[in-house]
């Protein structure tokens, strides 16, 4: 955050002014020059002009130790990984204007003035419990000046899917088809597809997809009314997405909202302030049956529509939906209203102290449908009727802080010391409905739980329904010292004690210290001749922080025993204990520090900051595997504190800018952060295979060791060429010519389970950024790259293979058929050991992408002048126009939310290429 505060020295003349860099923390803000701890700026600048729905997608590749994965699907919420993965089920929190949350789709970027990232447990642990996974603080735009300032932004742009995987034609499918009833030994022709009987050739991705259209339109109003001061903002985004709407009654991917904003201060007295930050949204988002695995897998010898009826194919014989047929007759629509309000006060008194109180509240709205009807393609026996359920819940949340400052100095000596009290409720309940036979007329009216049979509701816990009914509260006391002497010797000392519903008694309250201290070597009298740096501080901080929000049971699941027990031949019912649970899941808690390097050259032109980092998750909260003896039904997945997780890395940023003449000025930016993870431990000394499965075998193994998320299956050595390579090798299940040759790591000869290895982890080993921007009289250009690079990807959509799916063009070229045709890609075949979890389906993750570039143009100020207005900037924009990687599917960004899978490419809706044209107008 670039925010220049303006104090005027006592000791110079009043025209003299300094100025200072304010970043903002915890409760509360610090010169930039005296922050002990690791936090990431982000300015409007970074935010303004990218076609993004939600701010945190905009800021990807700026920041050091932030990785950033966005979503493909409209309105889509990012997953960000601050330092690595500190929990399994825990999320960055935002704090936006007082108010903690974990989701900001709701927040219009044009309406943010500054972003601080908290990324070291020193500045974390000022919020505790809400703060294990990283925080983001988040100030919205206030009123200055004393001359109302008009705003208009618009930007109109497409959208389009890019890197869209080829699959074989007709032609292809059709020899692929035969060649592997051929390796499977059919020989009755009557089994084999002939061209003559399919003439269709259907691409399914040019099916479901379309280049669509993204708009956003806002106008704000700031300014100052004698002792209020007003922001002011209304705007509406609308994004249609890229899933093709406007067949059958789909309701497509897109995604739309509303929202608009007040910001008021008013300053009662010299002493007194208060004010209120006001925001209030709607948004829509359709959320369409994704089809992309489906357009994947469909043979393209069918057609969309079956002509001799008019109605969908049927893939008659094929365990494979039609996709056209399975977007355009699924309707599925999420609305949402939200309103959060942060009231304040500040009262200043005994000219040293300062206390401020604050009382912010969020309320959310969400109702949210699913509609299938008959599928009347389908053969009669399958046919169901149709079907509509209903989700419609309600969040009521509030934050009340209260705190006290004191702020003195001593001749060369400085505090500011903080008290605080601080209250959080978290309420959710939700009413679940389904029913059968309801009609659709095309309007949502008539998509109405009353208007169908077999009606059912739900309002109380249905965990296979994904229905809970919550609410939790935290209670915090904490206080925060800050000193330095002459600005040189710094220290920032913090403690915070929180007590939560969510834990049993014996471990409610938990306390989180931190301590960091600085040395601005610069401002040593030894440094006062030199030239060279105009700053040079070295740090450290150590801190610890918790998380108390885990999956957790408190009663044992008791179901009865099928026809009871029996004594001789007599039968009695009975019950018994279903799944054994641990009651006294306690929190997860998080430890580290840093040791950090600042430097700015050259008159300030040139900054550089360095760290490395060293984080340490114990008590994780996830299932590891139990064994059979307990007789439990969840005896793979025992959920308790099982895990620790070490997160350690260096991460540097540069940051170049200067004026070459008065009219033309250039900055250049860099980063990089390279991370290990790793599971320490586990209880027990235990695992869990567990994520996507085929025939019940697991792609993912959490043990001790290896990086969360690994890869768990067989090492392919090569491909079998002859006979003669089968009995040369180890004794494999279904070894043949033509398959997969796994290594045997165990020596004995034998390929089976012990054989399997680690192969590869999602967790990138770098990630990057780099940029450069200038200015040219009225011309403005800035060019943005992203990339990682060490991760590996397990495509999961190639692996899925239960019968006659259709294969991609690069299989089709590299297959196996004959000796010495191929020896890493297998013949065409059905067998099960060509899909078990192997290297083959775990690819090079790494790319480098252009993120964004945009070209802007500022008209003359003689035109502005004589149109009475201030500014008008027209610009064009590519976001995503360029990716190099080597990754077979969509995109090697691969946004799962649940970390466990986070490398695994299951359906995952596509990321696309936005080109934009948009105007900035200021009056």
């Amino acid at each position: 955050m670039n925010v220049n505060a303006q104090t005027t020295p006592k000791d110079t003349v009043p025209k003299e002014q300094k100025i200072e860099e304010v970043v903002l923390i915890g409760y509360g803000s610090q010169k930039k020059e005296n922050i002990t701890g690791s936090i990431g700026l982000v300015t409007a600048k970074d935010l303004a002009d990218k076609p993004n729905a939600n701010p945190i997608s905009s800021i990807q590749g700026k920041l050091s130790g932030v990785q950033i994965l966005n979503s493909g699907a409209p309105g889509g919420s990012p997953r960000v990984d601050i330092r690595g993965v500190g929990s399994l089920t825990g999320k960055t929190v935002f704090i936006v204007d007082g108010m903690i949350t974990d989701d900001i789709s709701f927040l219009n970027p044009q309406d943010i003035e500054s972003m601080s990232v908290l990324k070291d447990p020193s500045s974390l642990a000022i919020f505790g419990a809400r703060a294990s996974n990283g925080a983001v603080i988040i100030k919205t735009k206030t009123g200055r000046g004393k001359k109302p300032v008009f705003n208009f932004n618009s930007y109109l742009g497409i959208k389009k899917v890019t890197n869209i995987p080829e699959m074989a034609n007709s032609d292809q499918y059709i020899e692929l088809y035969n060649e592997k009833l051929r390796n499977e030994n059919v020989t009755d022709p009557t089994k084999f597809l002939s061209r003559s009987n399919f003439p269709a050739d259907t691409n399914w991705f040019k099916e479901i997809f379309r280049t669509s259209i993204i708009n956003s339109n806002d106008f704000s109003a700031s300014g100052n009314l004698g002792k209020l001061n007003y922001y002011g903002s209304i705007g509406n985004l609308q994004d249609e997405g890229n899933l093709a709407a406007g067949r059958g009654i789909n309701s497509g991917s897109g995604f739309n909202r509303f929202n608009t904003k007040l910001n008021l201060t008013y300053k009662i007295t010299d002493n007194i302030t208060i004010g209120n930050n006001f925001s209030f949204s709607k948004m829509r988002t359709d959320a369409a049956q994704n089809p992309l695995l489906d357009a994947y897998n469909a043979p393209p010898i069918f057609s969309t529509i079956n002509p001799a009826t008019g109605d969908y194919q049927f893939f008659n014989g094929y365990s494979i939906p039609n996709p056209r047929a399975k977007l355009d007759l699924f309707r599925s629509q999420t609305r949402q209203e939200r309103l959060l309000n942060n009231v304040w006060g500040e009262y200043k008194f005994l000219k040293d102290f300062t206390l401020k109180v604050s009382y912010t509240s969020d309320n959310i709205n969400t109702s949210k449908y699913e509609y299938s009807p008959t599928l009347n393609y389908a053969p009669v026996s399958d046919q169901k009727p149709p079907k509509l359920i209903t989700r419609d819940s309600k969040d009521r949340n509030y934050v009340w802080d209260n705190t006290l400052t004191w702020k003195k100095s001593f001749g060369n000596h400085n505090f500011e010391v903080l008290a605080g009290f601080s209250r959080t409720r978290n309420s959710y309940s939700e009413v679940y409905s389904e029913a059968l036979n309801v009609g659709y007329d095309g309007s949502n009216e008539s998509l109405a739980i009353s208007n169908g049979t077999n009606i059912i509701i739900y309002t109380n816990d249905r965990p296979e329904l994904n229905l809970n009914q919550d609410q939790y509260r935290i209670e915090s006391f904490f206080g925060r010292l800050n000193y330095d002497y002459k600005g040189k010797y710094l220290l920032n000392a913090s403690i915070r004690r929180d007590g939560t519903s969510q834990i049993s008694a014996d471990d409610r309250n938990k306390v989180f210290p931190a301590v960091s201290v600085g040395w601005v070597v610069t401002k040593e009298d030894f440094m006062s001749n030199q030239n060279l740096f105009n700053l040079l501080k070295l740090r450290a901080s150590y801190g610890k922080l918790g998380n108390p929000n885990v999956t957790r049971k408190y009663t044992l699941n008791v179901s009865s025993i099928a026809g009871g027990a029996y004594y001789g031949n007599t039968g009695y019912p009975a019950q018994t204990i279903d799944q054994i649970i641990d009651p006294s899941i306690g929190w997860e808690t998080t430890s580290g520090g840093d040791l950090g390097l600042e430097m700015a050259l050259l008159n300030n032109k040139l900054k550089i900051d360095a760290t490395y980092f060293n984080k340490d998750s114990k008590d994780v909260v996830y299932g590891i595997f139990q064994g059979t003896v307990s007789g439990a039904s969840n005896w793979r997945n025992f959920v308790t504190n099982a895990y620790s997780f070490n997160n350690k890395g260096f991460e540097v940023s540069v940051n170049y800018n200067t004026k070459i003449s008065e009219n033309i000025g250039i900055g250049a930016y860099g980063n990089f952060t390279g991370l290990k993870n790793r599971i320490t431990s586990v209880y027990g000394g235990s695992y869990l295979e567990t994520g996507a499965s085929l025939f019940g075998n697991s792609i993912v193994r959490l043990q001790e060791g290896q990086a969360v998320g690994s890869y768990y299956g067989y090492q392919v050595t090569g491909i079998f060429q002859d006979q003669a390579d089968v009995n040369a090798s180890a004794t494999q299940n279904q070894a043949r010519p033509g398959a997969f040759k796994f290594a045997d790591l165990d020596g004995n000869g034998v390929i089976d389970t012990r054989d399997k290895t680690f192969l590869g982890s999602p967790i990138p080993k770098g990630t990057y950024g780099f940029g450069v921007n200038m200015n040219i009289y009225d011309f403005d250009f800035a060019i943005d790259f992203q990339g990682v690079f060490g991760n590996k990807i397990y495509n999961y959509n190639r692996e899925q293979r239960f019968g006659n799916e259709n294969w991609d063009l690069d299989f089709y070229n590299n297959r196996w058929n004959g000796a010495g045709t191929s020896n890493s890609y297998s013949m065409v075949t059905n067998d099960q050991a060509i899909i078990l979890p192997n290297s083959f389906y775990v690819e090079d993750g790494s790319y480098i992408r252009i993120r964004n570039i945009q070209v802007g143009y500022n008209l003359p100020k003689a035109f502005t002048n004589a149109m009475s207005i201030t500014k008008l900037r027209l610009y064009i924009s590519a976001q995503n126009p360029w990716t190099s990687f080597k990754y077979k599917g969509f995109s090697p960004e691969i946004m799962n939310t649940d970390r466990v899978q986070m490398g695994v490419d299951n359906n995952i809706y596509p990321i696309s290429a936005i080109y934009t044209f948009g105007m900035n107008l200021t009056f």
